[in-house]
């Protein structure tokens, strides 16, 4: 089985090298195919990291030798201009400053975001995402919106020579999964190759609403069903290259008039008209093995009875998409920075309500000290418990591992100040079930299983 997928994934390759498209018939969407080489070695998939099993292991050994300061800093995914605030919000960062060293080691962030600003050339952003690695003592998800289409912070970029896309929408119309397919695995490459391993996308949302500017034309359509397919399709191809795929943005916002960048969005969306039809696309791509969902701002006031933003409700993202979809993946929030939450909530009450309300990662807080400061606080005061926190520090490390961001080499560096390791009880609260998660072993690091280290 390894064998057909290297396979397939050169032969993919080799059609992008010689110029060819692939095989689509004249009335699909096109697409231009730009990638520069890449070597055998960034595609191998002895590199894709470790079973969800091992992973697990190794995320429990990390774990105990964590402060709470480190675990509180992997909440919080950010961009470069909360790490070097001195340019202001939208400032185009485009290497490592002496600020965001500085940061990087104070705040212990899990993530960072960039955007088309930070992206200038190839190696460029390959040395700006190498430097950041770099300056983190627990290596970093590198995350980036390469939706194709509209969205797209790589590919809009011709200097980066990778492929683009039409809209969403276009590709939709024409209901071909195997292109979305394709689709995904090259962009999963394209950005791959440059350092990110974790893309915002798909966009999961079904467009109900012609009036729905917020989304437009970033949805495969207004037909559940067909989007469900095509977002599984996505997920697929990201996922194969070992691109974290994530979700978004749910409950689904397809049916909104509003723009929550701009201010505060509420849909009447009944529970049963969720069900019947926002949800599914989310279902589907949770079965097709998605890493990530991205919780909305949007309000839903019919079902949680309140206008609290849906990646601040415990309904939505704890009684719902964990208990009722089952859901066992990271949650992160839509941007803290977009007018919906910040004319409403200060940073620490954003931060604070957010992972209450069962988030796991924080993305984009408007202020990042103060942010970070109102969880930590939190937890030593006791108001945040010690296990809700380590729960979701021992997921977002336990992707880390699976996917190869972490490896043993990151243990063995910890290994003289390791703590006592956890005790079965504990152990046995967090072992893999295999519900709902990817079903294929990622195989080894070559190095042998983490028990036997």
């Amino acid at each position: 089985m390894k064998k057909r997928k290297v396979l397939s994934l050169y032969l993919c390759l080799a059609l992008t090298m010689t110029g060819c498209q692939f095989p689509f018939q004249k009335e699909k969407p096109s697409y231009t195919a730009q990638t520069e080489d890449v070597s055998s070695e960034e595609l191998s998939w002895e590199n894709m990291g470790m079973s969800e099993e091992d992973a697990t292991y190794a995320a429990l050994d990390y774990l105990s030798t964590m402060s709470v300061e480190e675990k509180v800093g992997q909440l919080f995914v950010v961009n470069l201009e909360l790490l070097d605030p001195d340019q202001g919000k939208y400032y185009e960062h485009r290497k490592v400053t002496d600020a965001m060293r500085e940061n990087l080691e104070k705040y212990h962030p899990g993530g960072v975001i960039l955007f088309s600003r930070n992206i200038a050339k190839r190696k460029q952003t390959r040395r700006l995402i190498d430097q950041l690695q770099a300056g983190s003592q627990i290596p970093l998800l590198v995350t980036v919106d390469e939706e194709g289409g509209d969205v797209a912070r790589v590919g809009s970029n011709s200097r980066m020579k990778t492929s683009t896309f039409p809209t969403m929408e276009e590709i939709g119309a024409t209901e071909d999964a195997n292109y979305v397919y394709n689709m995904g695995r090259t962009i999963g490459r394209d950005i791959g190759t440059l350092g990110f391993n974790v893309d915002f996308a798909p966009v999961a949302d079904v467009r109900t609403s012609e009036l729905n500017q917020e989304i437009g034309s970033r949805s495969f359509g207004d037909d559940p069903d067909k989007v469900s397919e095509l977002v599984t399709a996505f997920v697929t191809g990201l996922e194969e290259v070992n691109i974290s795929s994530t979700l978004k943005h749910f409950p689904g916002q397809g049916s909104s008039e509003g723009d929550t960048h701009q201010g505060s969005v509420n849909i009447d969306n009944s529970i049963a008209s969720l069900r019947k039809t926002d949800f599914k696309p989310f279902e589907a791509g949770i079965k097709a093995g998605a890493d990530f969902i991205m919780v909305s701002h949007i309000s839903v006031s019919e079902v949680t009875e309140s206008n609290e933003p849906a990646s601040m409700s415990e309904l939505i993202m704890t009684t719902i998409l964990r208990d009722e979809l089952g859901f066992e993946g990271l949650v992160v929030t839509d941007a803290m920075d977009m007018a919906s939450i910040t004319e409403k909530y200060s940073p620490q009450e954003a931060a604070y309500n957010a992972f209450q309300g069962g988030a796991d990662l924080i993305l984009m807080p408007e202020d990042l000290e103060e942010a970070y400061q109102a969880i930590l606080t939190a937890v030593q005061e006791e108001d945040i418990s010690q296990e809700r926190l380590d729960n979701t520090v021992l997921r977002i490390l336990q992707l880390k591992f699976q996917r190869g961001i972490m490896s043993l080499e990151d243990l063995a560096r910890i290994s003289e100040s390791a703590a006592p390791a956890p005790s079965p009880t504990a152990l046995a609260t967090v072992m893999p079930t295999g519900k709902n998660r990817r079903k294929k072993s990622r195989g080894g690091s070559g190095k042998g299983s983490v028990r036997n280290q």
